[in-house]
């Protein structure tokens, strides 16, 4: 994840920000609402976490293990959901995907590089252990998760007047609005494409 370093940063901002405002959610709604705000709270931290720059942070070996195991824990909690639903669906190919690119930026994975963390990105001169085809696929999925989730934020022409617009919006507490939730989840998309970019 850690190609130039202003890149790195803003992947950082836009995935701590959504990380925050999904923790947030997780005070509102009934179960299952918190519950899917808290597998996006971890994905959020955990991707701005993984994408901060080499030059400011270089982890030791055994914090890729640690990806693993947490997102690995992530993708086990969202399969035994799948069935509920097609966010659990989404969650656990989000939650494995940051399983495979933890192991492809982990030491001894990547190729022609000295270290996963390092020498990932594309101002490393190197590649990480990605399978191309994998790679290929989560970008595509990605790619059309982006796109349609892009698409739902447009309003609908309606009838709608101003004022009731506003009267819903004003009553709506922070946890309550779906168009940020939609949003954080349109955020997390567009950052997970960029980082799987860069296997």
């Amino acid at each position: 994840m850690h190609g130039p370093v202003l890149s790195g940063w803003l992947l950082v901002s836009l995935c701590g920000a959504t990380g925050a405002y999904c923790l947030l959610r997780t005070r509102d709604g009934a179960a299952r609402e918190r519950g899917a705000a808290q597998a996006e709270a971890l994905m959020g931290f955990g991707m701005a976490a993984m994408a901060l720059p080499a030059a400011v942070l270089t982890p030791p070996g055994w914090a890729w293990l640690v990806y693993v195991v947490v997102f690995g824990a992530a993708a086990l909690h969202a399969a035994a959901r799948a069935g509920k639903g097609a966010h659990h669906l989404h969650h656990l190919i989000g939650s494995l995907a940051m399983v495979y690119m933890a192991l492809a930026m982990a030491p001894g994975m990547s190729h022609g590089a000295g270290s996963g963390h390092a020498g990932h990105g594309a101002g490393a001169g190197g590649s990480a252990g990605g399978v191309p085809l994998l790679t290929g696929v989560l970008l595509a999925y990605y790619a059309v998760y982006v796109l349609r989730s892009a698409g739902r934020l447009i309003p609908p022409a309606s009838g709608v007047t101003v004022g009731a617009g506003a009267a819903a919006v004003g009553g709506a507490g922070w946890g309550r609005r779906p168009e940020l939730a939609l949003a954080c989840r349109l955020a997390m998309g567009t950052a997970m494409f960029a980082m799987l970019l860069t296997l």
